[in-house]
């Protein structure tokens, strides 16, 4: 690279030369909502210092594989030569997460990889098919994936009952009758608990909820563009997998896909949301940015690519 500091269009779009890099400019603007609210702009994030200085100096080799690669190289999963390791957050994750990348997917293009890289020892990734059978794990894994029976991360606690063998409520057998159907319908905690006062209150509850942090143990996620993901979802391997939906926040990856919801979120953002409101509605603690540093490769390449169009004119 050349020794005078690049713009940032420039860096950019030199940055994903036919896939290779980690962001282009070829797609829409950022979700609107991003643009005026800044989701991102609260993060407790860790200096990014080491990332500026990164994109001033351009690209720079893998120290495993030699690769040309800006930041960090998505076949390593290591950080560039100019970026030194204990610049690198490190999160420590309450479950382990598993994510089940498409092998179309352009590794320069995933997000997948910076959970990998943030979360090392609670992340591991997968290329389809070669995925583990969840069969005689069901009990403690949710699979994170939209559709007609997913329910939100507050609701697992509920579905997760059907896979337990001893009985939470001995001595209130009556009150833990909410069994849920094996197809997951639709179910609204709010709503379910203020008709049901007395089956979801006192001791039972808090039982359930106790459950719920020591059972579920893992959280699946598919990482791949939405018109590839049908194969996937209908693997057999992952059936029978509670699936849940993330339905309240807006993405701002700045790849969205044209004609999809602006909640249909990145690999890393989904990671971190579901993260989040496990950490609330599950834990039931208070959240003071334990998970922030999740985001620190994205919301970094999110402002990055935002300057670049602004200077573009695209915003």
């Amino acid at each position: 690279m050349a020794s005078n500091p690049p713009t940032s269009v420039k860096v950019a779009e030199e940055a994903n030369v036919k896939g290779k890099g980690n962001f282009e400019l070829r797609e829409p603007p950022l979700a609107t909502a991003c643009v005026e609210e800044d989701p991102l702009g609260n993060l407790q994030l860790a200096s990014q210092d080491v990332l500026e200085k990164a994109q001033q100096s351009g690209r720079s080799k893998c120290p495993r594989c030699s690769g040309s690669r800006m930041f960090y190289c998505y076949t390593c999963y290591v950080p560039v030569e100019t970026v030194p390791i204990e610049a690198i957050p490190q999160v420590k994750l309450p479950l382990k997460i598993d994510i089940i990348k498409h092998p179309n997917e352009t590794d320069g293009k995933s997000t997948a990889i910076h959970a990998k890289m943030l979360a090392r020892e609670d992340v591991t990734i997968y290329t389809y098919p070669g995925i583990p059978d969840y069969d005689d794990q069901k009990h403690a894994i949710v699979l994170v994936f939209p559709g007609p029976d997913s329910i939100s991360v507050a609701d697992c606690a509920l579905y997760l009952q059907k896979f337990v063998k001893t009985s939470l409520c001995s001595t209130h057998e009556d009150d833990c009758a909410l069994e849920p159907s094996p197809k997951h319908p639709k179910y609204d905690f709010e709503t379910d608990e203020s008709q049901n006062e007395t089956k979801l209150s006192g001791t039972c509850k808090d039982r359930v909820l106790m459950n719920m942090k020591t059972k579920l143990k893992k959280v699946v996620f598919i990482d791949s563009t939405w018109n590839q993901t049908n194969k996937m979802i209908a693997d057999e391997r992952l059936q029978g997998l509670i699936q849940v939906e993330l339905t309240t926040r807006k993405t701002c990856f700045w790849r969205h896909q044209k004609g999809k919801p602006d909640t249909y979120l990145s690999t890393i953002e989904a990671v971190y949301y579901f993260l989040k409101d496990y950490h609330e509605h599950i834990l039931k603690e208070p959240y003071k940015g334990e998970y922030d540093n999740l985001l620190f490769f994205f919301s970094f390449m999110c402002k990055l690519v935002k300057k670049a169009k602004q200077t573009a004119g695209k915003l």
